[in-house]
């Protein structure tokens, strides 16, 4: 399909994959920024359906394929007519937008065409009208077909509750009235990355082990200096009520990437693993762009000129500094906007 260039403006959202472990937070800033900001779409760190299909193995599949499996069972669509089904039902869900079983119905659609982030988009509505107006039978229609309870690892209907989507996404994509999340994930690298960590880890134990005396003054020390980010980066995490403004700060960057990388002045240590963390720095970029890309492209195909982009605050920096070089794009984390 040929696409012509446009500019798309990107505000982008560094976020934690669980607000439970910290205090109450306070989201209305964040929310009014989205709100001044006017979005015509919002991305999400999710696979596409399409994608899903053609990535046989990742971090989270099994609990994506055991999802699939256990919905399958509880109420089967033959896959040839999931198009049509969820469109009908999307049309009606317009029709009757206070109909909850509707909207548990698109979910479980959504869900056998592996589209779990427009599943996750609808479940979340209705997981949110059962905490304001608790109904047993709704309830019930909901266990029966979903299957919630069984749904506990990997992006999980679990996870989900708690996570930047029911707090940020999906409450201001329902309160702009967007029908639908698209998806920016790329995971074409994931068991590369694994294969590197686990390198670089059996390197770094007998790095450890071996090391010289004249070395390990300079290890220890940068090692204190990494544990010193994370005691404030945790002590943060337990005080503050903006945790994800925090998250998008050049210092909460820095100390979330030495998590994963080390820091550099380590790379020059005698018999430091310094190609096996490179690999990871690699593959961890190769994810990091094809996130971008799948942002830009899939923008311009849906004619989006202005998105959100949800993602762990680990990946913010570098997508920022990726959607930087990239043409007709311009980019804003959520502290850069008013």
């Amino acid at each position: 399909m040929s696409v012509k260039a446009q500019d798309i403006d990107i505000l982008l959202i560094g976020v934690s994959h669980d607000y439970s472990k910290y205090p109450a937070q306070d989201f209305s800033g964040i929310h009014n920024k989205i709100r001044k900001f006017k979005a015509d779409a919002f991305f999400g760190e999710f696979l596409s359906k399409e994608d899903e299909r053609l990535v046989m193995d990742y971090w989270c599949k099994e609990p994506n394929i055991n999802r699939l499996k256990k919905l399958r069972s509880n109420r089967t669509i033959k896959d040839e007519l999931l198009p049509h089904t969820i469109d009908s039902l999307k049309k009606l869900s317009l029709l009757q937008p206070n109909d909850y079983r509707i909207k548990a119905d698109l979910a479980h659609a959504y869900y056998l065409d592996q589209d779990v982030a427009n599943g996750h988009y609808q479940f979340w509505q209705v997981y949110h009208f059962l905490q304001q107006q608790p109904d047993a039978q709704l309830e019930n229609y909901v266990e029966k077909l979903l299957s919630p309870q069984l749904d506990t690892t990997g992006r999980s209907m679990k996870r989900l509750k708690t996570s930047e989507y029911a707090f940020i996404a999906f409450p201001m994509m329902r309160e702009s009235g967007i029908k639908e999340l698209l998806s920016m994930d790329c995971q074409d690298y994931d068991l590369n990355w694994q294969a590197s960590w686990g390198a670089f880890d059996a390197a770094f134990t007998l790095f450890r082990k071996d090391i010289a005396d004249s070395v390990k003054h300079h290890l220890q020390s940068a090692l204190a200096t990494i544990n010193n980010g994370f005691e404030k980066y945790d002590n943060i995490e337990k005080s503050s009520n903006a945790v994800t403004e925090w998250l998008n700060t050049a210092e909460a960057s820095g100390i979330s990437a030495s998590g994963d990388f080390y820091l550099p002045i380590m790379y020059k240590l005698k018999g430091f693993p310094k190609d096996e963390m490179l690999s990871k720095i690699h593959w961890w970029i190769m994810r990091n762009e094809g996130m971008c890309h799948n942002v830009v492209n899939r923008a311009r195909v849906a004619g989006a000129k202005r998105v959100i982009v949800i993602a762990g605050a680990n990946h913010r920096k570098y997508m920022q500094d990726i959607f930087r070089t990239m043409p007709n794009i311009r980019v804003r984390n959520i502290n850069e906007v008013d």
